[in-house]
């Protein structure tokens, strides 16, 4: 087990707790649109359904992310990954991995579930093709044994996808 997935197992802080009911709270009432939560009893990993925009390239495609939210959630951004098999998309690993600087380098404890996937569905629906990162296999092949995206140095140097 890596450093970063043994933290995400320690349970949550109280701050965290209170802030993740308030925000599944808010989801329950008022999802984003083009998101479906399902329901689990466990506060720490959300799965959370993604319908692809009308009119884009991934108009009525669904995929799933799986929101995994550390013990100081949120000082520390959640990891958030597609759930195999992962859209094609410049800045999407096929293990999931997602290249998006507010996961990782961006993060602001004012952003929310809600915040971070409309981001992604943001960047799903201004891609102009469907294609993996050119570095997938590379990639694919160092994350083998459960690496988390959060233990990657990212390069954010594309914002045109």
């Amino acid at each position: 087990m890596t450093s970063a997935s043994a933290s995400s197992r320690k349970a949550l802080s109280k701050i965290a707790a209170n802030r993740l009911q308030k925000e599944l709270l808010e989801w329950q009432v008022n999802p984003p649109s083009g998101f479906k939560p399902k329901v689990t009893d466990n506060l720490q990993r959300w799965v959370i359904e993604v319908i692809g925009a009308p009119g884009t390239l991934y108009s009525n495609e669904t995929y799933q992310l799986q929101v995994d939210f550390p013990e100081h959630y949120p000082m520390e951004a959640p990891q958030v990954v597609f759930i195999p098999p992962a859209p094609l998309h410049p800045h999407i690993y096929s293990n999931g991995h997602i290249c998006l600087d507010i996961l990782y380098d961006s993060w602001s404890p004012a952003m929310t579930v809600s915040s971070v996937c409309l981001s992604i569905l943001s960047m799903l629906s201004s891609s102009t093709e469907k294609q993996r990162p050119a570095d997938n296999d590379r990639y694919v092949k160092n994350c083998r044994n459960g690496r988390s995206p959060k233990e990657t140095r990212w390069w954010f140097h594309d914002d045109k996808v």
